[in-house]
């Protein structure tokens, strides 16, 4: 089996995209807030949103199963105040839910976590809990930056996390590290936001004991991890600096990273430099690039081919990568053995 850890609902109908803007247009004094019964989508469009895109690229690329989300750029934590939050990412959840009763064998839900500027995550266990208890969600997506670029949270190491990661724990699911939209105009969102926050929380990791208090808990870092396999030396070495241990010992039993790696040599330069045992098949498609590459003549995010390509790896690897790796992070997924 080939399990894809990162995929985003961005193929849903556009009336979901709709109820936002009646509800962002709320918020500003223009509009009656919006109920989440007033959102009308019918299965037939769930399957029509999907049958051309996500599940037709399963066919032709050869996955079988994608760990789902909501749009990771419409989470927008930014927006609105806790309440805003707490409302809009229910809606997506729910709407997460839906596809993955309807397709039971291509996705695996995860849930978009109500975050807010300045909130506590707390805030969030409730949903957390709907989700996994009420809902067989496998896992959130958790956001180190709701501010949109401007950092204004606490770091993940803070203990001002600690309540939502003890529920992580006893619900034994994982959290993939991932930022929403960019307000900052320093940074574009998929090419600078994202990769500054993969590689932001990767080092507020390494500058902590996080992983002594939550020996269980797991993380996965996105998009290849950010800057950080490209920097391994550097982060080491940061590490031996500060008479900290080694990284596989200090980190890589809780901190993982998925193949959004969308050229080969960046592959296997990760492969180079990352354990296999840490690394998971995901290709985050349909998602941030889209392209044809005119090196290659194959799409970007065409990410399984680079695994199949990458020199090296036995059979006994990509069965780690492909598979065994994500059931091992995401343990509720409900796979035949």
């Amino acid at each position: 089996m080939i399990i894809d850890c990162h995929g985003h609902y961005t193929t849903a109908p556009k009336a979901l995209e709709g109820w936002r803007a009646t509800q962002v247009k709320a918020l500003e004094g223009g509009a009656a807030a919006p109920r989440r019964s007033d959102l009308s989508i019918s299965d037939d469009e769930l399957r029509e949103s999907l049958e051309k895109s996500q599940l037709r690229l399963q066919r032709e690329r050869g996955t079988d199963l994608t760990i789902f989300s909501p749009r990771a750029m419409a989470m927008s934590h930014h927006i609105g105040v806790s309440e805003t939050s707490q409302e809009w990412s229910r809606l997506c959840n729910d709407m997460i839910h839906r596809v993955c009763t309807l397709y039971p064998a291509n996705f695996a839900p995860v849930c978009q976590l109500p975050q807010s500027p300045g909130v506590a995550p707390a805030n969030c266990i409730p949903e957390l809990e709907r989700c996994v208890k009420e809902l067989g969600f496998v896992g959130c997506n958790l956001n180190p930056d709701p501010s949109g670029g401007h950092w204004k949270d606490p770091p993940l190491t803070d203990r001002w996390w600690y309540p939502l990661y003890e529920k992580m724990v006893e619900l034994d699911v994982p959290a993939m590290v991932h930022v929403s939209a960019s307000c900052n105009p320093c940074f574009h969102a998929t090419g600078a936001h994202y990769i500054n926050g993969d590689t932001t929380a990767f080092m507020q990791f390494l500058t902590s004991n996080l992983f002594k208090d939550f020996p269980t808990l797991r993380f996965v870092i996105p998009h290849g991890g950010g800057a950080v396999p490209y920097h391994w030396g550097r982060y080491r070495g940061i590490a031996q600096d500060m008479k900290l241990p080694p990284l596989k010992e200090h980190l890589l039993g809780n901190v993982f990273f998925d193949t959004c790696v969308y050229h080969q040599p960046g592959i296997d330069l990760m492969l180079k430099v990352i354990p296999v045992e840490n690394i998971l098949f995901a290709s985050e498609m349909v998602g941030a690039v889209r392209g044809v590459d005119p090196e290659t003549g194959f799409h970007f995010d065409d990410t399984k081919r680079y695994i199949d390509a990458a020199p090296g790896l036995t059979a006994e690897d990509r069965a780690k990568i492909f598979e065994g790796n994500a059931r091992r992070v995401y343990p509720r997924l409900k796979l035949p053995a």
